[in-house]
């Protein structure tokens, strides 16, 4: 039995205590913090930051120099993926990147308000994963979630669930096609999959973008693309 604030037509998970008010300082902490505070950032020319950005090679150094970093989504993606797992009903998630857990903190508080799943985050660095768990502990929704510990195209390479309701690709732009490769034959029909940031890659843009290769979708707001897999 759901047992949830929202069960009792109450507050949901993600706008109750404790939970809102540890979103609301993480967010707070994270627009405190820019990638361009880190000196060796700041110092990079423009058109560096964009080549590492879209590198499939050397995407653990660039995030690596990064790992004090939230590198959260925004408030409005937050409530974008709370709002999709909610209302699929999602009790099957995958996440690609989980920093310090911002996003998982959203997607698992809808799996708690469906009624109980399970979240499989990837995360290459360890002093995020730790991070992220002490977060997800204080949100009380830890046992929800799974995080494996390095490189997404090793972690997601096996015992994934038999069907993924929900995908969110937050992780090296340059790997969202090599990771949806790992991903695809576990998805849904009419699972959706959420892109940040995913005009650093227009390979993956191309094929969600194409209904002949299985995908209907579209961007929303500024940074991200919102798809659904067909069938």
């Amino acid at each position: 039995m759901n047992t949830s604030a929202a069960s009792h037509g109450a507050a949901s998970t993600l706008t109750a205590a404790p939970l809102s008010v540890l979103i609301q300082r993480l967010f707070d902490e994270a627009d405190a913090t820019s990638p361009m505070d880190l000196p060796e950032v700041a110092a990079m020319p423009r058109d560096e930051h964009e080549r590492l950005m879209r590198s499939t090679t050397e995407y653990l150094d660039f995030y690596g120099r990064l790992k004090d970093m939230p590198l959260a989504v925004s408030r409005e993606t937050g409530i974008l993926l709370y709002q999709l797992a909610r209302s699929t009903g999602a009790r099957s998630i995958v996440e690609f990147g989980t920093s310090f857990g911002i996003s998982t903190l959203h997607l698992a508080a809808a799996l708690r308000d469906n009624g109980g799943g399970r979240l499989i985050s990837s995360e290459f660095e360890p002093s995020k994963i730790e991070r992220a768990r002490a977060n997800l502990a204080a949100g009380g929704l830890a046992d929800l979630v799974e995080i494996r510990e390095g490189d997404a195209l090793r972690t997601f390479a096996a015992d994934l669930p038999e069907w993924i309701d929900l995908v969110l690709l937050d992780g090296a732009k340059a790997l969202y096609p090599q990771v949806l490769d790992l991903l695809e034959p576990r998805l849904r029909p009419g699972a959706l999959i959420v892109a940040d940031n995913a005009d650093y890659s227009p390979d993956y843009l191309q094929r969600v973008r194409s209904p002949q290769r299985g995908y209907l979708s579209v961007p929303f707001g500024d940074d991200v693309e919102l798809s659904m897999r067909l069938g």
